[in-house]
């Protein structure tokens, strides 16, 4: 995250159209991917933004800046990794995971994992993402252990694009164990793409890969089209059936 924001680029006035983003390829190359600062978190501009690859990312005391950096980490659900020592903990059923149980309560977890991973999600955006869910685009994948809440992560889908926006764990394998519920998901929804924003090492080992920001929107102008699934299953679910063959 930058700490000046003084920079050249778009400002957005507050209560503009919601789509009022610049073209994405007019994103800055430093700091990567910043393409606009100002504008609101209605729910209009936000789903305007996803469509169109561009997702908020700022801290406390900063404008609001928008982003869409090139290239793009994504992960394909066929694509998932599945490690040995994963695997075994999915056997064992010691978590279960269901779907929109708890959003809010994933959002404060993913916001309270540490002063350098979840500062930027101030209340306003908090806020923001549970109006998305409320009116039904975005989502939470929670990972319970003896009826506690140990992982999770939520995220935006908009067609067949799910954009994932943060996880969290409490203990290990739980942030896992939600990822690959929601990768089992969206194979069965029809979701094609898993929007993973910035590559890290430990996506990367799940399975998740980078591509030119062209190609990513090339993909999201082909799935962003299609009406997003009408139902997201909610029941627990033993972590076991996860590693049932389709």
């Amino acid at each position: 995250m930058m700490n000046d924001p003084g920079l050249d680029i778009r400002w957005i006035e507050p209560g503009a159209p919601p789509d009022e983003f610049p073209d994405p390829c007019e994103a800055l190359t430093e700091p990567n991917g910043l393409l606009a600062i100002g504008g609101d978190l209605t729910v209009e501009r936000l789903l305007a933004a996803y469509r169109r690859g561009i997702f908020p990312w700022f801290s406390d005391h900063q404008p609001i800046l928008w982003w869409t950096p090139d290239p793009r980490a994504v992960l394909f659900p066929a694509e998932l990794r599945i490690s040995r020592s994963l695997t075994k903990t999915l056997r064992r059923n010691i978590f279960s995971v269901s779907v929109d149980q708890a959003f809010a309560d994933v959002i404060s977890q993913c916001a309270e994992r540490g002063p350098d991973a979840g500062t930027w999600i101030t209340p306003d955006m908090a806020a923001a993402y549970i109006d998305l869910h409320e009116q039904g685009h975005a989502h939470s994948i929670e990972t319970w252990r003896d009826g506690e809440l140990v992982g999770g992560l939520y995220g935006v889908n908009i067609g067949r694009v799910f954009f994932a926006e943060s996880m969290f764990y409490r203990t290990t394998d739980a942030s896992k164990t939600a990822l690959t519920r929601l990768t089992a998901l969206c194979r069965a929804a029809g979701i094609e793409l898993i929007d993973c924003q910035v590559a890290s090492g430990h996506l990367s080992r799940l399975g998740s890969r980078e591509i030119p920001r062209r190609e990513f929107d090339r993909l999201l102008t082909r799935l962003t089209v299609f009406p997003a699934p009408a139902d997201w299953p909610d029941a627990p679910f033993e972590t076991s059936r996860l590693l049932d063959k389709e």
